[in-house]
């Protein structure tokens, strides 16, 4: 595993979830003088109970705990899905994120939030992407989401909505701008000068129009400027056919599905989420907070090591 040689912030995610315990097994099982670039974001009252269940007491006494997003006794349950937990994950990300802009830190680690649980807060969130753009000022709609697993990068122009709503939203500047951001976080994962393949919209990227004009009227024209820029890009095509080909540093997905379908399967449990597009980089890992497994001590820290290890290695 790489280590790390930058310094990052490992936020808890959602405390009722495997949060807590990933990011202690994942301090445990780097050498000390790589654990001691990392800082911990999060209630100190949950990892303090966590590092006890796992007998990481001693652990937890030696590295950098910033307290973030405290939650009462009541609401500290394993695997419930909870109000109060919901706000602290979102409080947890936020100060390491602000600690990223004043440049305490090169970049986020953010451990699984649950989003019903952050909507019972009456929190708008769509995805930590959605959270690093309020935090940095900027709209929602130029921070994307960017999976990294099994050998693929992919930037999704859209990301939780209906598809309808989706569709809606789809204008070739919003796809401009997902390709830029993917090709600026590129050259951070020390890929300078990436081979972009961009998806269609419609099956065989809508084959000549057979299948509806969204394709020729929204992504040709955003390929169009982008190649005009400089940029490596090619497509529209169907993801089908560019998946299939790997030929690709960057793929561009269009919809949800089209990217989390092929990196969640060759990944399961292992890919890292990267926020782009703003002056904070944040990578989750591409797993959920699992809820059914929190406070049992089974939970697997292999993504969030890979996430340390792949904004650790770009950065470097």
């Amino acid at each position: 595993m790489h280590a790390p040689s930058r310094q990052l912030a490992l936020a808890a995610g959602d405390p009722n979830g495997i949060g807590p315990e990933i990011a202690l097994k994942a301090l445990a099982a780097l050498p000390e003088i790589d654990r001691a670039r990392l800082t911990l974001y999060g209630p100190a009252s949950v990892f303090e109970r966590t590092a006890a269940q796992l007998g990481m007491t001693a652990l937890l006494r030696d590295v950098r705990l910033v307290n973030a997003g405290e939650l009462p006794a009541s609401a500290a349950v394993p695997g419930r899905i909870d109000a109060a937990a919901g706000a602290s994950a979102v409080a947890s990300a936020t100060a390491a994120l602000q600690a990223c802009r004043r440049g305490e830190v090169d970049a986020v680690v953010a451990c699984p939030h649950h989003e019903t649980a952050i909507h019972q807060a009456g929190i708008a969130f769509s995805g930590y992407p959605s959270l690093v753009a309020r935090v940095c000022g900027v709209p929602e709609d130029r921070v994307f989401l960017m999976l990294v697993g099994g050998g693929l990068r992919i930037v999704h122009a859209t990301l939780h909505e209906s598809v309808r709503t989706a569709l809606d939203r789809l204008t070739p500047e919003l796809v401009a701008h997902a390709v830029r951001a993917g090709a600026q976080a590129c050259a951070l994962l020390g890929v300078a000068d990436p081979s972009i393949g961009v998806f269609g919209i419609n099956p065989h990227a809508s084959e000549g129009g057979l299948f509806g004009p969204e394709d020729t009227a929204i992504v040709v024209p955003a390929v169009d400027t982008l190649r005009a820029e400089g940029l490596r890009v090619h497509g529209p095509a169907g993801a089908d056919m560019l998946l299939a080909q790997r030929g690709h540093d960057l793929y561009v997905a269009m919809l949800h599905d089209q990217g989390h379908i092929p990196v969640k399967l060759l990944a399961p449990q292992a890919a890292s989420a990267l926020s782009i597009g703003a002056d904070a980089l944040l990578s989750s890992v591409g797993h959920g907070s699992a809820m059914d497994i929190a406070g049992r001590g089974i939970a697997d820290p292999q993504a969030v090591l890979r996430t340390i290890a792949l904004l650790s290695g770009g950065l470097a």
